[in-house]
């Protein structure tokens, strides 16, 4: 399918907007999916408020640079599903672990948290972090674990 140089902008200003925005990102294979599987793992992202795009890797460098996820750059090779995390750090990695399981067509490569690039061992790690109203409620249970 050939873009016009508009729609191009319009893709790259989209998925910048979103990385600027975002705390943890994560690239994966999609090579196999059929489009129904493609269909479940979207509304799966849009559930867990992942926003998920299937970009042109040159786009999808355009619109790294300059954001916390400029280390993804190098890791953009093929076709690539890009996942960003909106609000909780380990949302898109929870959710592509979760589907990968289902579907092993989808294969994890590479996950960006705080600006550093992980490769697919640290998956089930990032994937486990606790969420902020976990980590508050175990903090909570520290300071009151002395008193009681």
């Amino acid at each position: 399918m050939v873009l016009k140089l508009e729609n191009k902008k319009e893709i790259v200003s989209e998925v910048a907007g979103v990385a600027a925005n975002a705390t943890s990102a994560a690239v994966s294979y999609y090579r196999g999916l059929t489009v129904g599987e493609m269909t479940e793992l979207r509304a799966k992202a849009r559930a867990s408020d992942v926003y998920l795009r299937v970009v042109r890797n040159t786009l999808a460098r355009l619109a790294v640079k300059n954001t916390a996820f400029e280390c993804l750059t190098e890791s953009l090779t093929g076709p690539v599903v890009l996942a960003f995390s909106r609000k909780e750090p380990n949302a898109a990695a929870r959710l592509l672990r979760d589907f990968s399981k289902a579907h092993e067509k989808l294969e994890v490569k590479f996950l960006a948290l705080d600006g550093t690039l992980y490769g697919s061992e640290k998956l089930e790690f990032i994937a486990k972090l606790p969420t902020k109203e976990e980590a508050i409620s175990q903090f909570m249970s520290v300071l009151l674990a002395p008193m009681s």
